[in-house]
């Protein structure tokens, strides 16, 4: 028997302004987790995964369409079920009032939860996010990274059962970014489900069971990182730079090439076999290049185009 999924959208569609010219956000998406997965929301900016989130969570109600989270209809049931849910907003929304440890205990009383229970579990919560040491602390005094750990720390002290991040480890240095993908994945192997939304290409492929690629508020793509890879792009990808890799490129890269694509003054060779691209690169002059294997940003790019978004 199938587990039931901990969130389940059904063909949800959420659109803004007058009658005359809405703008449709999200258009007909369909998604469902299970429990214990890591399951990333990709897209550009714009592409709709905030409001998404918005609706899952009941802040702000669809047009059309269903969602159920935790077992509860939203936005109906809402409230109640955001007592099983953790969120990490995009932004550290900590209270600049209150000590690291004052910030865990006013947000836990949010959920019911007496004095004597939050307190038990901040002990832990700074362990789990490495600020045993601030418990004392003024949020003015924590670095970005520390805040962000906290930040992490307060959407876990009601014990969630699954946990939405929006963009968790944006602005942070490389060190910061490890130790948060770090403690996600202790979160994983304690059963815990997470719900990411990233433009880290790295990070949902180091992290995500699986993922959905949603653009204009569709849902254009979804399954294990490295099957979508596997199914949308070539198996390799040489670079190209330099002052002659567009000539290089225009003179013998589009016959060597499954696809090419040019960006800038960067050429993007994808291939199946890259030794015939490799010997025609070789001892060309002002010309440098990396050979690699496609990655998940390839996927991205190429299902969403390279145009910048705003």
């Amino acid at each position: 028997m199938t587990e039931a999924a901990i969130l389940s959208v059904d063909n949800l569609y959420k659109s803004y302004g007058t009658d005359d010219a809405r703008i449709g956000v999200v258009n007909g998406l369909s998604f469902s987790l299970r429990p214990g997965e890591c399951y990333g929301l990709l897209g550009p900016n714009g592409a709709g995964k905030t409001t998404t989130l918005r609706l899952c969570l009941g802040l702000t109600a669809p047009d059309k369409g269903t969602v159920t989270l935790v077992g509860r209809a939203v936005p109906e049931d809402a409230r109640q079920a955001r007592q099983r849910v953790g969120v990490v907003p995009q932004g550290d929304n900590l209270d600049p009032d209150f000590t690291v440890a004052e910030n865990l205990l006013v947000y836990g009383r949010y959920f019911g939860l007496d004095d004597a229970t939050i307190k038990a579990r901040i002990p832990a919560l700074l362990e789990f996010s490495n600020l045993s040491n601030k418990a004392n602390a003024r949020i003015a005094e924590l670095s970005g990274g520390m805040k962000r750990r906290l930040t992490l720390a307060r959407a876990l002290v009601n014990d969630p059962d699954l946990i939405f991040m929006d963009e968790p480890t944006t602005g942070l240095d490389p060190q910061a970014r490890h130790m948060i993908w770090d403690r996600l994945k202790t979160l994983l192997s304690e059963g815990k489900t997470i719900l990411l939304t990233t433009h880290f290409m790295d990070e949902a492929e180091r992290l995500c069971n699986r993922l959905a690629v949603i653009d204009h508020g569709k849902l254009i793509a979804e399954g294990e990182p490295r099957e979508l890879i596997a199914h949308h792009i070539e198996a390799e990808v040489v670079e190209i730079f330099g002052d002659n890799a567009v000539a290089w490129a225009e003179r013998e890269g589009r016959g060597k090439s499954a696809r090419l694509e040019i960006s800038g003054e960067t050429v993007f060779c994808y291939t199946n076999d890259a030794q015939p691209i490799l010997e025609s690169l070789h001892g060309v002059q002002g010309i440098r290049y990396m050979h690699r294997p496609a990655n998940l940003e390839d996927l991205f790019l190429k299902l969403t185009g390279r145009e910048m978004r705003d």
